[in-house]
C-alpha cells in the first residue's frame, strides 16, 4: 500500500499546506469513510447474487465461483499495480480516475449478456475498488499526528461498514428490481462520489517521486528488508482468508 508519510508538493501549496495543518474536519472525515465503504462494497455486491447471475448468463455451476474470484483477483492486481501510483501521481486525480474506471466496470456488468463480458467487467471493478486503499493513507497524511489514529479508525469503520452492508443491500435491491439494478445503483453512487471527492479533496503531490518503474522495482526489496511488513502481511492475509471462508 502507499505510504502515508510522503510530504505534499502541491501545485497550489497554500491550499494543500492549509489542509494538512488544519487536519480533517468531521465532515471531510465522514466523506472519506463513506467513500471507502462505497468503493469496497463493489467487491461484494455479486456474492449473494451468484445464483441469479449464473442463470441469466448461462454460466455453468462449476464456474459460478469465478464471479467472485475474478473480482478479488482484480482487487489484488489493483493493490499491486495501482496503489503504488499514489507515490508517483497526484492523489486526488488518481482516486477520481480509479472511480471513473469503476463506473465503466459497473455499467459493463449491468449491460452484460454473456459470462465473458460480465467476468471481464468484474475484474475491472475489483481493480478500481483499490481507490479505498489510496484514500486511507491520503486521510492519514492530512490528519495531525495527535488525532491520526482516531481519524484512521473512523474511516476504517466506514470501510468495514461497506463490506458488511454490501451483501444485504444487494439482496434487497435485487429482490425488488433484479440483480442488474444493484450495479446500476452502484454506478450512480460512484459517479456522484467522483463529483464530491473532486470538490472536497485537496491536491496531494508525492514528494520526490522515483517514478513508477523504480517504485515497482523497489517493492521486493522493501518486503525482503522489512520483517514487520512480512509478518503483518501474513496476519492480514490469514484474517482475510478466514473472513472470505466464513
Amino acid at each position: 500500500m502507499s505510504s502515508p508519510s510522503s510530504a505534499p508538493r502541491a501545485a497550489h501549496p497554500g491550499h494543500s499546506a492549509q489542509s494538512a495543518a488544519s487536519g480533517l474536519s468531521p465532515a471531510l472525515t465522514l466523506v472519506f469513510a463513506v467513500a471507502c465503504g462505497l468503493c469496497v462494497a463493489n467487491i461484494y455486491y455479486a456474492q449473494p447474487l451468484i445464483g441469479p447471475i449464473s442463470d441469466t448468463l448461462q454460466l455453468h455451476a462449476g464456474l459460478a465461483g469465478l464471479i467472485m474470484t475474478l473480482t478479488q483477483l482484480g482487487y489484488g492486481a489493483g493493490l499491486l499495480l495501482l496503489v503504488p501510483l499514489a507515490d508517483v501521481v497526484e492523489n486526488r486525480r488518481l482516486i477520481v480516475g480509479a472511480l471513473f474506471g469503476a463506473v465503466i466496470g459497473l455499467v459493463g456488468i449491468a449491460l452484460s449478456n454473456s459470462a465473458v463480458t460480465f467476468l471481464a467487467a468484474s475484474f475491472v471493478v475489483g481493480t478500481c475498488a483499490v481507490a479505498a486503499q489510496v484514500l486511507l493513507p491520503f486521510a492519514s497524511h492530512l490528519a495531525p499526528e495527535a488525532t491520526r489514529g482516531k481519524v484512521v479508525g473512523n474511516i476504517m469503520a466506514g470501510l468495514l461498514g461497506g463490506i458488511m452492508l454490501a451483501r444485504p443491500f444487494a439482496s434487497m435491491v435485487a429482490s425488488a428490481l433484479g440483480w442488474r439494478a444493484v450495479f446500476w445503483v452502484s454506478a450512480v453512487l460512484m459517479a456522484t462520489l467522483i463529483a464530491v471527492l473532486w470538490r472536497a479533496l485537496p491536491q496531494r503531490h508525492p514528494h520526490a517521486s522515483m517514478g513508477y518503474a523504480r517504485t515497482m522495482a523497489s517493492l521486493p526489496g522493501i518486503v525482503w528488508t522489512t520483517p514487520v511488513l512480512r509478518r503483518r502481511g501474513l496476519y492480514q492475509g490469514m484474517m482475510f482468508s478466514g473472513f472470505q471462508a466464513f
